[in-house]
């Protein structure tokens, strides 16, 4: 049953490990920058060449005509439309509908975010999901887009974020469940607050893919002081916890900022988004920590029923997973920046 156990967790650690990337939504926007024309931009999520299944439809049929350009940028492949059309009201009562979204072809947490903006208080912005695909653009009716919207992003980009998860882990697995697991938590959470809301509001620029390869090297380091700590060689990590992950906590609030800034959000939007995002990074982090402090319990005891030598390496596992996922990411993110 234990090996069965192992066996399990291994194989899921693998098959997330070409996901280290939190799951992102899709983004479409319609604008009309001039009278005589309207802009139509969808971003799409991608991980390297592949790209989400899903394909924006409008009933009139300008999303149907191939796009003016494409291009493959920061985790989302581009596509843009020029339509020449000079009236105004083109797009009252058009019906959006994201094609794949229902079948779950975009991943079973995939949301799209809806802007549109052509002026003459025309203005909606909704979220389409798997269970409602579909938006009618009635402008009499539809505002804005909900506040626990943002917040739900936020809870999925965290949950979705194996790589943010990977460093929670590995700082549990540092401090233990006891007091300073408080203060370590409390210092990661107000250091990548500092930068999510830097960044988010134009304050900072930061350069993403580097970002990201850095969050794989804070990963990859937590879990060689991990391996220390198991050695008999404790560092000033496992001394003042709290310190590593403000630092990097710091770095992972740039890589969270990425979510909410890569979907092309309104800017007078930006603020509400930004606290309700990072209260949904917080919700879903305290619900990761419960979920590991039942994990590590129940695994405590199925360890202690092992015989020592089977116990030593069952504990070696956790870290040994942890840095060869880091160290896979971090390949993996270097790569395109030197190539």
């Amino acid at each position: 049953m234990i090996g069965r156990l192992i066996l399990t967790i291994a194989t899921i650690l693998w098959a997330q490990a070409a996901l280290g990337h939190e799951v992102r939504p899709g983004y479409l926007e319609i604008t009309r920058p001039s009278s005589e024309h309207y802009h139509l931009l969808w971003k799409q999520p991608a991980v390297g060449p592949m790209a989400a299944r899903l394909t924006p439809r409008l009933a009139n049929g300008w999303l149907d005509r191939p796009p003016t350009s494409q291009s493959l940028r920061d985790g989302y492949r581009l596509a843009a439309w020029d339509v020449a059309s000079s009236n105004p009201t083109a797009l009252r009562g058009q019906s959006i509908t994201i094609d794949g979204l229902a079948d779950g072809l975009g991943g079973p947490l995939a949301d799209v975010l809806v802007h549109v903006d052509v002026g003459d208080d025309q203005k909606l912005e909704t979220i389409l999901r798997p269970d409602r695909p579909r938006v009618i653009l009635d402008f009499a009716t539809r505002s804005g887009l909900a506040p626990l919207a943002y917040l739900r992003l936020g809870i999925e980009h965290i949950l979705t974020g194996f790589d943010h998860l990977c460093f929670v882990l590995g700082l549990l697995l540092l401090v233990g469940f006891r007091r300073r697991l408080l203060t370590a938590i409390t210092a990661f959470t107000v250091a990548h607050s500092i930068t999510l809301a830097a960044t988010a509001l134009g304050v900072v620029h930061v350069d993403p893919p580097l970002v990201e390869a850095m969050v794989a090297m804070s990963i990859l380091f937590l879990a060689a002081e991990l391996v220390r700590v198991r050695q008999g060689s404790p560092g000033l990590t496992s001394s003042y916890p709290w310190l590593i992950a403000f630092a990097f906590g710091l770095l992972h609030g740039f890589a969270f900022a990425g979510a909410l800034a890569d979907v092309g959000l309104p800017r007078d939007a930006i603020p509400l988004s930004l606290f309700l995002f990072n209260l949904g990074v917080e919700t879903g982090q305290l619900v990761f920590v419960g979920a590991a402090w039942v994990a590590t319990w129940i695994a405590a005891r199925a360890v202690r029923a092992l015989p020592s030598v089977a116990a030593g390496l069952a504990r070696a596992i956790p870290p040994y997973a942890i840095g060869s996922l880091a160290a896979f990411w971090l390949w993996e993110r270097l790569t395109p920046i030197f190539a």
